[in-house]
């Protein structure tokens, strides 16, 4: 498990990603394994224009220069990594989802080649964040030229679920890595106390729910500290939505590491409502993190 994987597209948003793989696995001494697929469509190509074999050809030969430049870009990042690259010919989302079971970390930009500025996210980064085997890093960033930002510190979405179990081991490792702080956020919707308040008004003292959320936010938080203490770590418990609350934290943050699916999750949904809009609007990486086999989100 001492491998990233990155994958490549030929896209700028790619190219940002493998540079932030490489910077991510050079301390480590990690290999970087680049990842480049490639489907030749079977139905409805027209024949006329080229043939079966030569659209193949052409499609590996734009692979392989996709690849030498990732490399390049790799390289130029963390002069000295250890780089290896691969390129398949099979359905992307496929391959990274293999990949993903031997990888520490499979790493994707915010959008692929070809994304239009009306969709979201990347489909393939969102198929891997909901179903990888491993941690799946989306590398988003600040800016026109959406580089992945160097400064701040490691912030971590909390709710007490499974997935936010693991996303805190995460991110007190990639904490103590990077040498940063960690800034551990729980939230508490306070949409139904205020409804609560207008009909009960002495029923609820939204002082006492502050205290309950903060101690439950701590307990979580001291069950991993231990193992890390060189990690200086900031409690924050807000009113209001989580995805709201952390992506306003992204805008100061380096990374933002969340479970896939909080409290509540159902089987089968694909990826949770806060996962996903740091996903797709995040102003920096973002780490998504998945419970173990066992856990009852998987």
């Amino acid at each position: 498990m001492n491998t990233i994987v990155a994958g490549v597209d030929g896209s700028t948003s790619a190219l940002h990603a493998v540079a932030w793989a490489a910077t991510e696995a050079a301390p480590r001494r990690e290999k970087l394994r680049l990842v480049s697929a490639y489907a030749v469509p079977e139905h409805g190509y027209p024949a006329f224009l080229t043939s079966v074999g030569e659209l193949r050809e052409g499609l590996r030969a734009q692979g392989e220069d996709r690849l030498r430049e990732a490399r390049e870009a790799a390289e130029k990042a963390a002069p000295g990594i250890d780089v290896e690259t691969v390129l398949v010919e099979a359905d992307p989302t496929v391959t990274l989802l293999g990949e993903s079971r031997t990888a520490r970390v499979v790493v994707l930009g915010s959008r692929g080649l070809g994304g239009f500025s009306g969709l979201l996210v990347g489909s393939t980064a969102v198929a891997l964040a909901a179903h990888g085997s491993c941690p799946v890093v989306v590398v988003r960033g600040r800016g026109a030229e959406g580089v992945a930002p160097a400064e701040g510190p490691v912030v971590v979405g909390l709710d007490g679920s499974p997935a936010s179990v693991a996303a805190i081991e995460f991110a007190f490792a990639e904490a103590s890595a990077r040498g940063l702080p960690l800034v551990a956020v729980r939230t508490w919707n306070d949409v139904m106390l205020e409804a609560t308040l207008r009909m009960y008004p002495l029923s609820v003292n939204p002082d006492d729910i502050d205290a309950e959320e903060r101690a439950l936010l701590e307990a979580q938080v001291d069950a991993v500290r231990e193992d890390y203490p060189e990690v200086p770590v900031e409690a924050v418990v807000a009113r209001g939505r989580a995805a709201r609350t952390l992506l306003e934290h992204s805008e100061r943050a380096q990374l933002v590491v969340v479970g896939s699916r909080g409290r509540g999750g159902f089987r089968g949904l694909l990826l949770g409502s806060t996962s996903r809009a740091l996903v797709t609007h995040a102003s920096c990486p973002v780490a998504v993190v998945r419970p173990p086999a066992t856990g009852e989100n998987r």
